[in-house]
C-alpha cells in the first residue's frame, strides 16, 4: 500500500506564493503519475495538476496554469505544488493523488492540508 501526507498549507496574502508538499511511504515504486486536487469550501473536488511518473509531463487546469507548478523528487518520493500570485479563490483544502501503475485511477489519496488566501 501506498501513503500520502499533504504538508506545507496555512494563510497566505493574496499575491503571495506557497510551497505544498507531499510525501508518499510505502510501495512507492508502485506509483505512476501524481495529481494535486483542491476543494474549495462548499464546492466539489477541483482538479488543479498531474505530473508523470517521470515529471517530464505536466497537466494543469486551464484556470491555473503559469500560476501553479508541479514538480516531483522521487529520490525523496515527493511531489510538490509551488503556488504563486496567490487569489482569495485558491483557499481550499489541497489534496494529493497517486495513480498506481496499470491503472487508470488515483488510487491513492491524502488526508489534504489547507490553504488560506486572504484579501
Amino acid at each position: 500500500q501506498v501513503e500520502l501526507v499533504e504538508s506545507g498549507g496555512g494563510l497566505v496574502e493574496a499575491g503571495g506564493s506557497l510551497m505544498l508538499s507531499c510525501v508518499a511511504s510505502g510501495r512507492t515504486s508502485s506509483i505512476a503519475s501524481m495529481a494535486w486536487f483542491r476543494q474549495a469550501p462548499g464546492k466539489g473536488r477541483e482538479f488543479v495538476g498531474r505530473i508523470s511518473r517521470s515529471g517530464r509531463e505536466e497537466n494543469y487546469a486551464v484556470s491555473l496554469a503559469g500560476r501553479f507548478t508541479i514538480s516531483r523528487d522521487n529520490s525523496k518520493d515527493t511531489m510538490y505544488l509551488h503556488m504563486n500570485t496567490l487569489k482569495p479563490d485558491d483557499t481550499g483544502v489541497y489534496y494529493c493523488a497517486a495513480q498506481g501503475r496499470g491503472s487508470g485511477e488515483y488510487s491513492y489519496w491524502g488526508r489534504g492540508t489547507a490553504v488560506t488566501v486572504s484579501s
